[in-house]
């Protein structure tokens, strides 16, 4: 959608969403109280009284293959009354048989918003600029809103909360890593990301969640030990070390990220009661010891669940979902 200035971030109707730093801390407030009542409402009715998207096209152009992104926003799209329609890889050829700017312009024709899922962050923000319908970030390499959205619903729900909370993600400072910063410190939370050096998060992401942390009374830790991170916190949270289109780069990342999986250890440090979370999928005895994943303390299989949620708050809200 092509660029123009924000006078409120907190007002995400008809917007782009490529960045956790689109939604502002209100905005964050707002988009997790619609998708806990979108949740509850489905939960007890199978369906919505209002249906947003009735009559609507969402386009998922997704330049690799994916499980939850996929199928969570193909459920949200339906169960608000439209209709998804999925493009991946050879299918669209961004880059190859067109630019994504033209991608972009040519589907704003035909769809009420995109989806786009792109090995990188320029081509998103191409895509964006050519479209003249919202485009939304289903992960690039710098950013994963959606996941961060999901996160926030599932601390909310277990924890009663973000703010005051302490999250620890331990290992690479990803895609994940950069947009859960943002999103914990718009909602007053104690983010501490523990990383080497060579695999730190984005320093003007993590610009911009310092800022927000001082504007919600939350705060940003950036730091390289990982039993610094985990000591009292709330939650601890990792990601594989090697994502997709990284994989000859495996060998290297293990040896520099050893010591920083989430181990039964690890999670001795933290608060007692704090809870494990991984945005899948996982790679067990690498970044998380595989009795983690579904033990009393995961709340790994409610992030999944939550993705749909958080998936159609998100595009509800774009869609000018009433008062969102």
């Amino acid at each position: 959608m092509a660029a123009e200035p924000r006078t409120s971030l907190g007002d995400l109707r008809g917007r782009d969403l490529l960045s956790a730093a689109d939604i502002s801390p209100d905005a964050w407030r707002r988009l997790l109280e619609l998708a806990s009542a979108l949740k509850l409402e489905w939960q007890a009715a199978g369906r919505h009284d209002q249906e947003p998207l009735h009559g609507r096209a969402v386009a998922l152009v997704f330049e690799h293959p994916s499980l939850r992104t996929r199928v969570s926003t193909e459920l949200a799209v339906g169960q608000l009354g439209g209709q998804p329609v999925y493009l991946v890889g050879g299918d669209v050829g961004i880059g190859r048989r067109e630019a994504a700017g033209d991608i972009g312009r040519t589907l704003g024709a035909w769809v009420s918003a995109i989806v786009a899922r792109t090995l990188r962050d320029e081509t998103c923000r191409e895509l964006a600029a050519g479209a003249s319908v919202p485009v939304v970030n289903g992960l690039t390499d710098r950013e994963h809103p959606l996941q961060a959205v999901a996160d926030a619903l599932t601390v909310t729900e277990a924890l009663g909360g973000v703010e005051r909370r302490i999250i620890a993600f331990i290992g690479d400072g990803n895609n994940v890593a950069a947009s859960l910063a943002i999103a914990v410190t718009s909602l007053g939370g104690v983010m501490r990301l523990a990383t080497p050096a060579a695999y730190a998060a984005p320093a003007d992401l993590m610009a911009v969640a310092d800022d927000r942390a001082r504007s919600t009374g939350g705060r940003l830790e950036l730091l390289r030990d990982p039993i610094a991170a985990a000591r009292g916190a709330d939650v601890l949270y990792t990601d594989v070390w090697t994502s997709m289109g990284m994989e000859a780069q495996r060998d290297r990342r293990r040896t520099d990220l050893a010591g920083y999986t989430i181990s039964r250890a690890l999670l001795a440090q933290a608060a007692p009661d704090a809870r494990v979370m991984h945005c899948l999928p996982a790679h067990p005895g690498e970044e998380i010891e595989a009795e983690l994943l579904d033990a009393p303390a995961s709340l790994i299989a409610r992030q999944a669940e939550n993705r749909l949620h958080a998936t159609k708050a998100v595009l509800a809200t774009l869609l000018s979902y009433p008062d969102a």
